[in-house]
């Protein structure tokens, strides 16, 4: 499952990939307009709508003995998309835990585990508010899509100029670090310094005792 993604995520196959990524696209724009069961239904009915006539067609010469009798999508239908019993236990698995992780995360988040990852939290929801006033869930999800397909690839191709670009970002950011940690230590009082301990006074020596005569 992976390595089809992979594969479709960098253009390896270009008419699957141009495909899905043209559906997608055109799938979830036309969510603007139509409800998900208006589109999935059109969706169904276009593809029919080239399937059908074709398999009527085949279905025809077979008829007339000028086809063996061959299926058209017969490819389609011997592929097998099941899941095995292990790999829908793995998958189940997986799911499990990444929704167990999402609630732990987002519970020690709210009730201020971590006092830092906190506050970054809340910075996040509030930039989020203006996000939201902006674009809807709909535009994120297309632009994810659009986002997913062309980033892999743009990084494939210009790969050693990313790098460098990345190269000259972090030691921009270290140096920009350095000076202004430089400079917290330049302004920040210096601690005075602790007092020395007094010397310990000796114990005067115990009287000896006289001995007493007989």
């Amino acid at each position: 499952m992976a390595t089809k993604l992979v594969d479709l995520v960098y253009w390896r196959n270009l008419r699957k990939t141009g495909v899905v990524f043209t559906g997608l696209v055109i799938g979830l724009v036309s969510l603007f307009q139509l409800s998900a069961i208006t589109v999935l239904s059109h969706i169904c009915l276009g593809v029919m709508c080239l399937t059908f006539p074709l398999r009527l067609y085949y279905k025809l010469l077979e008829l007339l003995r000028w086809n063996p009798g061959v299926h058209p999508f017969q490819s389609y239908l011997d592929h097998d998309g099941s899941l095995t019993d292990k790999e829908t236990v793995v998958l189940v698995e997986e799911v499990v835990l990444l929704v167990a992780f999402a609630v732990s995360e987002i519970k020690r988040l709210l009730f201020i585990d971590s006092m830092i990852d906190s506050i970054k939290f809340v910075v996040l929801l509030y930039l989020l508010t203006y996000v939201g006033i902006e674009i809807n869930g709909l535009t994120l999800v297309i632009s994810a899509v659009i986002a997913m397909f062309s980033l892999p690839l743009l990084y494939k191709k210009q790969q050693v100029r990313i790098r460098r670009l990345v190269r000259s970002v972090r030691a921009f950011v270290k140096k920009i670090r350095t000076m202004v940690l430089g400079l917290y230590e330049s302004v920040r009082p210096s601690e005075a310094p602790a007092p020395a301990p007094k010397p310990a006074v000796a114990a005067a020596p115990a009287p000896k005792q006289k001995a007493k005569s007989k």
